[in-house]
């Protein structure tokens, strides 16, 4: 009996603690882009490119790119100085700040960009640029992590150095003896 009571002590303090410990480290969320001109300053202080993942509510590929990449990204700490991450729902009403301080709505933000499919990913500069071609769709996700770090490394380069992204910078190497 007093086994048993220990046990139910011991289940319940590890219960207590998660819920605390839990509270206090709730996974992060990929933050939706309000503002943009905010984001552009942000940028240009910190010479990073900002990440703009467009989603839609019904889409479950958006969903599995936050939580197989984009969350992880944010909890590892590793991209922290190498990109700024914020994603768009553009089947939203809602309206943005652009980078210009005018007021854009989500529609009309993705069709500057010719997005019509989500998710796709989208890489800019502090003036709304693209710096790399931009990933649209998750249709191989072995590989998809391989292709979001080198566009960001892309992006990033041409942030710090001004030099003109090439789409060659985006692609995996591949051995051509191997082929």
């Amino acid at each position: 009996m007093r086994l048993l009571q220990t046990f139910i002590v011991g289940v319940l303090g590890f219960v207590a603690w998660s819920l605390v410990s839990g509270a206090n480290h709730a996974p992060p969320e990929v933050i939706h882009a309000t503002n943009l001109q905010q984001l552009a300053r942000q940028a240009e202080t910190g010479q990073l490119p900002i990440l703009i993942e467009f989603s839609s509510s019904y889409c479950s590929y958006c969903e599995q790119l936050e939580e197989d990449f984009l969350k992880p990204m944010l909890i590892s700490g590793d991209y922290s100085d190498r990109v700024i991450i914020r994603k768009l729902d553009i089947d939203a009403a809602d309206y943005l700040v652009d980078f210009d301080g005018g007021r854009i709505s989500a529609e009309d933000f993705a069709d500057r960009y010719d997005v019509s499919l989500t998710p796709t990913v989208v890489l800019l500069g502090p003036q709304g640029v693209e710096l790399t071609e931009k990933l649209i769709g998750l249709t191989t996700p072995d590989f998809y992590g391989g292709y979001l770090d080198a566009a960001i490394d892309a992006s990033l380069g041409h942030m710090r150095n001004h030099a003109q992204p090439s789409t060659a910078d985006m692609q995996p190497a591949t051995d051509s003896a191997a082929l």
